[in-house]
């Protein structure tokens, strides 16, 4: 495979099109931001890269919060909108139908509709050319419940996220393993086997679907292979024995024996002169 060179740019994608949330419940604002990320896990370390030209920028630095929600492909339309519009015209919250709920640990708003929201307290600004950094701690995460599974784990397969890369906006496809899947032992195969029909009584076999169930690349794969299995002759036997019941002419066929006349009697053979036989009967005295 070959590869072209090409000058230095932002080419790590796909990333999250964050909508930062900042201000108050009460005057309240929200950006759309793809630069954001962790830094570290503990503590938990995130940060969102802006513009000081943006309006959101003098309103995290002046709060030092902000919190990151993260977007799903129905709400869609209205991360575009508030990326392209600006705070200080209009209520983006008013104009896109998103709802700016109470957050628990910060003054900052949350957006109702994405299923993932973190409370961020600023720690630190950088300025980087373009952008500056501001650094926060996580202070609190909050998710929508109906994304949460029996376990108490979150299960984001059917939120449907949204991914952006490279100018354009993607939904995120269904999920193919979890992280140490490649290095993961494979539980042992469960076989289940039930009977789903006979196969030729001459040969006195059912047939069976044979189940291998089994874990690849964390995805459950069940194998159904077709298989023979004799069985017992004398149950089969059993199962196919008939009473024997005999016919009015079977019983009169096989009825006492009576003692009959033949017609039959015997005879002898008398030699003529040219040499051949003649029947000679012998009657009885």
């Amino acid at each position: 495979m070959s590869k072209i060179t090409w000058k230095a740019g932002t080419m790590i994608s796909p990333v999250p099109p964050a909508l930062i949330s900042s201000g108050t419940i009460k005057k309240h604002n929200v950006m759309t931001a793809a630069w954001t990320g962790i830094i570290c896990s503990e503590p938990v370390i995130t940060y969102v890269s802006i513009r000081p030209s943006r309006y959101s920028y003098e309103i995290i630095k002046k709060h030092k919060e902000f919190v990151i929600n993260l977007p799903t492909v129905k709400i869609a339309h209205a991360v575009d909108t508030i990326g392209v519009k600006s705070g200080r015209d209009i209520d983006k919250f008013a104009l896109t139908g998103l709802t700016a709920e109470p957050s628990s640990q910060v003054k900052a708003p949350q957006v109702a509709e994405c299923p993932v929201s973190l409370e961020c307290k600023v720690i630190d600004i950088r300025p980087y050319g373009t952008h500056d950094m501001f650094v926060a701690e996580v202070v609190a995460v909050n998710v929508d419940e109906k994304y949460v599974n029996e376990d108490g784990a979150l299960d984001l397969e059917k939120a449907g996220l949204l991914a952006y890369a490279h100018g354009f906006y993607y939904a995120l496809g269904k999920k193919i393993g979890k992280y140490g899947f490649s290095v993961e032992k494979k539980k042992k195969t469960t076989e289940v086997a039930a009977t789903i029909l006979k196969a030729d009584n001459k040969f006195g076999k059912e047939k069976r679907l044979k189940e291998k169930k089994f874990l690849e690349n964390g995805v459950e794969v069940v194998i159904a292979k077709p298989h023979f299995k004799k069985t017992n002759k004398l149950e089969k036997a059993e199962t196919e024995k008939k009473p024997f019941k005999k016919s009015a002419k079977m019983s009169n066929k096989f009825s006492k024996k009576e003692n009959k006349k033949t017609n039959y009697e015997p005879y002898s053979f008398k030699k003529k002169s040219d040499g051949s036989f003649k029947k000679k009967l012998k009657r009885s005295a």
